[in-house]
């Protein structure tokens, strides 16, 4: 049956993965100083299905941090060798460690200085033994039932590829301010959208003073729509907040006395707030906690800088 076929591939290829924690050792720590240390691009090359897992491995170098490219072996023999200078570092895949046309890129990558890192399933292979650092990817078998197609091999490959790049962005220092700064499309541009970035602000800010008295204040919550207000004093800082539910529940324990009340002797004082630079993911986690709709964004000193609406949260796709 198809489902004991597909029960019998991830099994193997889950071992595979799995089986690489034997082979870590010094090498592996070797490998990312030596991709830390490059002070060009890490050059990922491979042939076939190692090409296929190379361009992912470059990909995934290039969006932590690490400048890369991938280079096709057979086009750098016809035209495509000039893409490799000095200060690069090559990275190698290849299962066998004798694939030909990776082999012919050595002499170019001796004499221009390129140091070597490869990924192969036989560490004793040319290619490994040319190389400065070795990481063993070989598996026991591969998933297909012919034991044929690259499978478990190139699953191993990609995890060992993925291991070097979140090691690498570790070591690099690389943090959520350096991701976004990448990724500022897509949905992982919307979930590192800054709180600065989204909150309202200047004319756009519901604020009263703490003497404003309730139709002043029911008139300020309306205009700016947000289902509630800041209460500022005179240098910005914030005083507390009054929300649409706040005022219904005052209204219908005070009733007509209401409206004569100053907004200071019904707001809430010590509102939840989050910092500009906040990410948009934080603030949603925060409302979520808090069951809130909105917060005031402040900075150090409590200066009122914005709100924060969930409803600008909800067009971010966060959900």
């Amino acid at each position: 049956m198809s489902i004991e076929t597909a029960r019998r591939v991830l099994r193997i290829e889950a071992e595979a993965i799995q089986n690489l924690l034997e082979h870590l050792d010094a090498r592996f720590d070797r490998a990312v100083e030596l991709l830390f240390q490059c002070k060009g691009r890490i050059v990922v090359t491979g042939l076939g299905k190692s090409g296929l897992i190379g361009r992912k491995v470059a990909a995934t170098f290039s969006s932590t941090g690490s400048p890369s490219l991938f280079l096709h072996p057979a086009e750098a023999l016809h035209g495509d060798l000039g893409m490799i200078v000095r200060n690069d570092l090559l990275l190698a895949i290849s299962y066998s460690g004798e694939t030909p046309e990776i082999l012919a890129l050595l002499e170019t990558a001796k004499r221009l200085g390129v140091r070597l890192v490869t990924l192969t399933g036989s560490p004793r292979s040319t290619l490994a033994r040319e190389s400065e650092v070795v990481l063993d990817i070989s598996v026991k078998e591969e998933a297909c039932s012919l034991n044929l197609a690259p499978t478990a091999s190139t699953t191993a490959a990609l995890a060992m590829g993925d291991a070097l790049a979140i090691a690498l962005l570790e070591r690099r220092g690389f943090g959520p301010d350096d991701f976004a700064a990448l990724h500022p499309g897509g949905r992982l541009g919307k979930q590192l959208q800054r709180v600065e970035n989204l909150m309202h602000s200047g004319d756009a800010l519901p604020r009263v003073s703490p003497s404003a008295r309730m139709p002043d204040v029911i008139y300020e919550m309306s205009k700016k729509g947000l289902g509630m207000t800041t209460v500022m004093d005179a240098e910005g800082k914030l005083a507390g907040i009054l929300t649409d539910g706040d005022l219904r529940r005052l209204i219908l324990k005070n009733k007509g006395a209401t409206f004569d009340l100053a907004v200071a002797d019904c707001m809430i004082r010590n509102p939840v707030t989050i910092a500009s630079g906040e990410l948009a993911s934080a603030a949603l986690h925060l409302m979520e906690q808090k069951k809130i709709t909105s917060v005031v964004v402040t900075d150090s000193a409590r200066r009122v800088l914005g709100v924060l609406h969930i409803h600008d949260l909800w067009t971010l796709e966060l959900f």
